[in-house]
């Protein structure tokens, strides 16, 4: 029989998502305020405004990258967060790089601390992985797409991030040389990686 104890029902619903949000309560007919009792209780944790974990989940090292995929389900973790998710590099960032689409809405809240970059619908769409972080499906550039990126935003990033990057990537044989050069071909960096490619490859 399931249980109709609304406090029992938020630690289950927190435990089987990951990361909860009060606007997940709405489809299972729960009211907001219990989720408030429940963090009294210590049942469940208040990682970030509006995001909810169960007291005895797991947290990862990536645990802020499932909490911004709750937060902006549509965003893709791109440059240093992803070199980071995948262990390519030595890039270990304070804050979440986050990929968006040219006209989108700029997530609002400053926890976790977010730094956007914007891409057109081709460049967002190419190269999505969905990872399962905690519970949570988080959407991350490949490994050779993430290259190809730090190339395009070499000047927010350093030329010397990109570089590393992409001896990483090829020394690891993680990425092909030609999944790194189709990667270039739709960020338009074919002509500023080419050079690099061919000096490594």
């Amino acid at each position: 029989m399931a249980t109709t104890n609304p406090i029992k029902r938020i630690v289950k619903l927190a435990r089987t998502a990951g990361v909860l949000r009060p606007r997940d309560l709405a489809s299972e007919g729960i009211a907001r305020q219990y989720l408030r009792v429940a963090a009294d209780k210590g049942l469940i944790i208040r990682s970030a405004r509006g995001l909810y974990t169960a007291a005895d989940a797991p947290v990862t090292e990536f645990h802020s990258l499932a909490q911004v995929a709750k937060k902006v389900p549509n965003g893709v973790i791109c440059l240093l967060s992803a070199l980071s998710y995948h262990g390519i590099g030595t890039q270990n960032p304070y804050q979440v790089w986050l990929a968006i689409g040219a006209k989108d809405r700029r997530p609002a809240g400053t926890n976790p601390q977010l730094r956007i970059a914007r891409f057109s619908k081709r460049a967002l769409e190419f190269g999505q992985e969905i990872h399962d972080i905690e519970g949570v499906s988080v959407r991350v550039f490949s490994i050779a797409k993430t290259v190809a990126d730090c190339f395009k935003f070499r000047n927010k990033i350093g030329l010397d991030v990109a570089l590393e990057a992409l001896r990483a990537s090829l020394g690891s044989k993680e990425a092909t040389p030609s999944q790194i050069w189709e990667a270039a071909m739709v960020c338009r960096v074919a002509n500023v990686i080419r050079p690099y490619m061919e000096a490594l490859v």
